[in-house]
């Protein structure tokens, strides 16, 4: 189900996204200043490409450098990916199979205004394709 959910995303949103994040990334890191925003914007957006099946966490370690950092990166790039997601959320949700997609999209709005403190981690579901068999 990841797989056809993934396929239908990359196809219905996911690139643009992705295209989104790589260019404000580009931008971030020729000012030098804001490299490790533009890092965090293609974290960010390699996760845009290919959502299902990873999740996005608090790093237990972010601190008030984060909260800062996220500060500047709504100021620079963070209001417009939020407001692609929030379109891109409406458009999908118009047709029945677009909504869970959608809902995905409107999930993504609170990390595109806030990337710094974040990571990007696989799901595990404990089955029993999802163990760990060397030990």
């Amino acid at each position: 189900m990841r797989l056809i959910l993934n396929i239908l995303w990359l196809v219905l949103s996911g690139f643009w996204l992705f295209v989104s994040y790589f260019f404000a990334g580009i931008i971030l890191c020729i000012l030098i200043v804001t490299i490790p925003w533009g890092i965090a914007a293609f974290r960010i957006g390699l996760y845009a490409l290919w959502p299902f099946g990873r999740e996005i966490v608090a790093k237990p370690t972010a601190g008030v450098g984060s909260f800062l950092g996220n500060v500047v990166w709504v100021i620079l790039a963070g209001w417009w990916l939020a407001l692609e997601h929030i379109l891109t959320g409406i458009a999908l949700c118009i047709t029945i199979i677009g909504i869970p997609l959608g809902i995905a999209n409107f999930k993504l709005v609170p990390v595109s205004l806030m990337p710094l403190g974040k990571e990007v981690r696989d799901i595990r579901r404990g089955g029993p394709f999802d163990r760990n068999l060397g030990g």
